[in-house]
């Protein structure tokens, strides 16, 4: 038989354990315990008080009795003394005393410590009014929440309500980290931060931060493949919390195009949806063209700069909206809303001014948008005769393959001229990427598409394509995982498969995608140099801590998806028709901004009031907005960009400057 061998046990872990023991017993013993060990402590320690007091009483049954009554004071137990039948009910009355109020305050304490519980799990309603409603927690909660703040910052009052389904007390403490401060305080002003706990998509949780009674509610999409289920679950909880007619304006973004319709629809009559993939495609091409455009749209959607407003047009009723142009000499009109809510921007200069209309303007804040005439600063002397220009064929890079991709194609088509051509390397295997390349070409009108397989990462993939060669280079995020692109490439589809629904794409995690991207940006500035040029390079990245690092000039034209969607989402979420000056602007139709010779406005020989500038544009029917130095184009933090610049100062433009223009292609 084995011997069996014991370890010698502490007194610690003895006396430990059997005490662990008697509470694990229950209520009952643990009080009857207590009692015999109060009642060991308190007895002996009396009697030695009462036999060394000099006044004790002299007989034996005397200190007894004092020995009772101080016993009975510490207890609480009353210590009378009399008759046996008095003293019992004197201990009786004491015990029940003692019991009412112990469940009295065993009582309060429960209460409080469940208040207070509940208060921190973030259950209780907020009760505030014309506040903001953020719903939903991603990465994009920093840039709404800072950009919130910035726009509330010249309100003494003003509150942010936050619900998801996450811990309250992390919440804020992931927020007050962001913004730089404990409890949410730091970096937000008079601004209160609110959040509350749980699940959007219930009506009864929306109940907590009161939707009904706040100015905006914004829907952030989630991390996932299935953020835009959620999106599109929590606007029909929404809808069925808030009353109608609806007097909140409600803001959401999905990020698959083809589930933009179906958030539409739950986001009900006044509801915006944006559309992420839709937007950063149309800001990709966009850029592409027009380098440095990415700086003016930085600083129209943060509120550190200047932004959409409207102003009353009643002292403009009956003037041609050419006229309202140089109307604002801090403000720069580009179009008009129109009573009956339409948008048109850039409309023609000869458009009367109705009654009930309202300019849209750029300008510093609402308050600034003052009527001064800025006529009297025009040169006539200084405007000049726009050279001939034309549009010629390009060669086109796209580094890269996402779930945008396809929508970048599309957009390119809608942009370039005749001929131009787009070569496109990402990873595949080389076989279906061509036949959809082949597919595409066919059915393009302007863009010829070629698709090469390969790994944008690897400086040999990239030495061989002469990058320095191409107009315009354009970087996508690309995931890491090493399989081919599906054959349609979410492309046109060929006519004999008209029903077949587009691809889905795997989830892109940010990590991985701007991992990569950061990598041919080091690649790409390598052959740069070694080509002694700046490469005319369009990024797109996810995270805007990642754009920190990137290895490019400073002032490089990047679109980080996240940030610009928030950015977007507190603008209309302010001023709701921002949503059609915005909707407008990113499509291909109509007019969009665009960066022109400074010579083809003004002469560079002088310097000119900005006046001469608007003055010169209204002439080709555009709106002059702002300018970019080309001396200043590595500064931070503005990169050369003035947008809104005040019509009365005077600035000397270089050949190689250019002015920021509202016009038709």
């Amino acid at each position: 038989m084995a011997q069996q061998h014991t370890t010698p046990t502490s007194l610690r872990l003895r006396l430990r354990y059997r005490f662990d023991n008697l509470v694990a017993g229950g209520t009952t013993p643990l009080i009857g315990w207590l009692a015999l060990a109060c009642l060991a402590v308190v007895v002996p320690a009396s009697a030695v008080l009462v036999w060394a007091d000099r006044a004790a009483p002299p007989t034996l049954s005397g200190r007894l009795t004092a020995v009772w009554v101080s016993v009975g004071q510490t207890l609480k137990l009353g210590g009378a003394v009399g008759s046996p039948l008095y003293v019992l009910a004197s201990v009786t009355l004491a015990l029940v005393a003692l019991l009412f109020v112990s469940t009295l305050v065993s009582l309060i304490t429960t209460g409080i410590n469940r208040r207070i519980m509940s208060l921190r799990r973030g259950h209780s309603t907020v009760l505030e009014a014309g506040h903001t409603v953020v719903l939903g927690w991603s990465d994009q909660i920093f840039p709404v929440v800072s950009e919130l703040v910035a726009a509330n910052a010249n309100q003494r009052r003003s509150a942010i309500a936050v619900l998801a389904p996450r811990d309250k007390v992390d919440m804020e403490d992931e927020v007050a980290t962001g913004l730089g401060g404990p409890g949410g305080r730091t970096g937000t002003g008079a601004t209160r931060i609110i959040c509350r706990s749980g699940p959007t998509t219930d009506p009864a949780a929306l109940a907590r931060v009161s939707p009904q009674t706040s100015k905006a509610v914004l829907v952030l999409p989630p991390d996932g493949d299935a953020g835009d289920a959620h999106v599109v679950k929590t606007l029909l909880a929404l809808d069925a919390a808030l009353p109608r007619p609806r007097g909140t304006v409600v803001v959401a973004a999905v990020r698959d195009s083809r589930n933009h319709l179906t958030a539409k629809l739950a986001a009900g009559p006044g509801g915006h949806v944006l559309c992420a993939d839709e937007i950063i495609a149309r800001l990709l091409v966009q850029t592409a063209r027009q380098p440095g455009l990415s700086l003016v749209y930085q600083d129209l959607l943060d509120f550190d700069g200047d932004e959409f407003y409207t102003a009353d047009a009643r002292d403009l009723l009956g003037h041609a909206f050419g006229e309202a142009l140089l109307a604002f000499t801090t403000s720069a009109v580009v179009g008009l809303l129109h009573e009956d809510g339409r948008v048109v921007l850039n409309p023609d200069p000869g458009t009367e001014i109705g009654a009930g209309d309202r300019i849209i303007l750029i300008s510093e804040d609402d308050d600034t948008a003052v009527p001064e005439p800025a006529g009297p600063w025009v040169d006539e002397d200084a405007i000049v005769t726009a050279r001939p220009g034309s549009r010629r064929a390009e060669r086109l890079l796209l580094l890269g393959w996402n779930r945008r991709a396809p929508l970048v194609v599309e957009q390119l088509d809608e942009f370039v001229s005749p001929g131009t051509t787009l070569d496109v390397v990402a990873l595949g295997d080389g076989t279906a990427p061509r036949t959809a390349a082949e597919v595409a070409a066919a059915h393009r009108s302007r863009l010829e598409v070629a698709f090469h397989s390969g790994d944008i990462t690897d400086p040999e993939v990239l030495a061989k394509l002469d990058v320095p060669s191409y107009d315009s280079v354009i970087v996508i995020g690309e995931t890491d995982r090493g399989t081919a692109p599906p054959p349609s490439l979410a492309l046109t589809p060929a006519p004999a498969a008209p029903d077949t629904a587009p691809p889905a794409f795997a989830p892109e995690p940010a990590g991985g995608t701007d991992d990569r991207t950061l990598v041919t940006l080091l690649h790409l500035r390598a052959i740069g140099e070694a080509a002694g040029r700046e490469l005319p390079l369009t990024t797109e990245m996810s995270d805007d801590g990642n754009r920190l690092l990137a290895p490019a000039r400073a002032g490089a034209d990047f679109i980080v998806s996240g940030r610009l969607i928030s950015l977007l989402m507190t603008q209309i979420s302010e001023s709701g028709h921002l949503a059609d000056v915005f909707e407008e602007l990113f499509k291909a139709e109509g007019s969009e901004f665009y960066l022109r010779p400074a010579a083809d406005y003004v002469r560079t020989d002088r310097e000119v009031a900005f006046a001469t500038v608007v003055e010169s544009a209204r002439r080709r029917r555009q709106c002059a907005v702002g300018y970019r130095l080309r001396a200043q184009a590595a500064t931070a933090p503005s990169y050369g960009v003035r947008l809104n610049p005040d019509k009365r100062r005077p600035v000397r433009f270089g050949e190689h400057d250019w002015v920021v223009v509202l016009a038709e292609s």
